[in-house]
């Protein structure tokens, strides 16, 4: 089946950190940009990283650029992210998804999300 997984996520006090995994199976991990976007109640879903197929481009939207690091292990198909200095407006659900081309509107793999809570 293809799937992501999520984990990691938990409760976190301000100023905190705490890294994210997400596992992919079922699909090739290497031919895909990998994203992470989250979602905090009520809000849209926003962009937080994404990780080209090849691992050389990463990029950040200006608000997590610092503070959160991608990365990807595709010997393992497991993805990453690396949150610093996370702040209550970081509370959110937290999902990897996966897409053939760079864009959120092309991602077609989506996990089931994990909860972050900074408080």
């Amino acid at each position: 089946d293809v799937q992501l997984v999520e984990s990691g996520g938990g409760l976190v006090q301000p100023g905190g950190s705490l890294t994210l995994s997400c596992v992919a199976s079922g699909f090739d991990f290497s031919t895909h940009w990998m994203y992470w976007v989250r979602q905090a109640p009520g809000q849209e879903i926003e962009a937080v990283a994404y990780i080209s197929s090849g691992g050389d481009v990463t990029y950040y939207p200006d608000s997590f650029r610092g503070r959160f690091t991608i990365s990807q292990d595709t010997s393992k198909n497991n993805l990453y992210l690396e949150m610093s200095g996370l702040d209550v407006s970081d509370t959110a659900v937290y999902y990897c998804g996966a897409g053939r081309y760079c864009s959120l509107s092309y991602i077609t793999i989506w996990g089931q999300g994990t909860q972050v809570t900074v408080s």
